[in-house]
């Protein structure tokens, strides 16, 4: 890998290519991410390269005392990770996410990776935390039939049959069921960038991707190219 992004979900429009095409697209504010460390085999055991994104706040700790309670409010980044931030030199971020680029060793810490590391038709992969949906029952989770919608069917939204009766007299392990839904760390491969504007620091990926608005993304070329 040699090309990689964190990035923040902002929504979805359209443009038009040169010859006309209408292009569905997603809007994404990518980097500029800060070079927090560069990891070594001597030092680390392996070659990364430590990003950091978005401004966060440092800890502060406000003690409210009243009689003899003492109420303590935390909120903020750290002294740990404080210190390491100060160590590289930047301002507090929010996110911070390791790659391993092929070229590890040409990146300070510091240096600043942006938008303009992807061009126009590149391929990538997008990873994200998909939307949560709460607790689903298994016509909207796992895409099941319903029952008869009659008056006299009493069975209309509800889960069929999980088992027979005295064989095999169990439900088998990994039968589909209502739960949860959503909110699962996903990949999603051979997405292309449709534009970049380096200056706003976006990125326009054709179709949808994963996750809510503001929600964090991950940009990489892709691993497994179309054939």
């Amino acid at each position: 890998m040699k090309k990689a992004i964190l990035a923040t979900k902002i929504g979805m429009t359209q443009v038009f290519k040169d010859d006309g095409t209408l292009v569905p697209v997603t809007v994404l504010e990518a980097g500029p991410c800060v070079v927090t460390q560069v990891k070594t085999v001597e030092n680390d055991g392996y070659e990364a390269v430590q990003v950091g994104f978005g401004d966060a706040k440092e800890r502060i700790t406000v003690v409210d005392k009243s009689g003899k309670k003492e109420v303590v409010h935390q909120h903020g980044v750290g002294k740990a990770m404080k210190g390491h931030f100060d160590k590289a030199g930047t301002s507090v971020k929010k996110f911070v996410r390791e790659f391993r680029f092929e070229n590890s060793g040409e990146y300070t810490v510091g240096s600043e990776i942006k938008a303009d590391i992807f061009a126009d038709g590149d391929k990538i992969d997008v990873t994200a935390v998909t939307k949560g949906k709460g607790f689903q029952g298994a016509i909207k989770r796992l895409g099941q039939h319903r029952g008869p919608m009659g008056h006299g069917s009493k069975f209309h939204r509800h889960q069929g049959s999980n088992g027979s009766s005295s064989d095999p007299s169990r439900v088998f392990k990994g039968k589909g069921m209502p739960g949860h839904m959503g909110h699962v760390q996903v990949t999603v491969q051979n997405l292309e960038v449709v534009r970049v504007d380096a200056d706003r620091n976006l990125i326009l990926v054709k179709g949808a991707v994963p996750g809510p608005k503001k929600g964090l993304i991950t940009i990489k070329e892709t691993t497994k190219a179309e054939a």
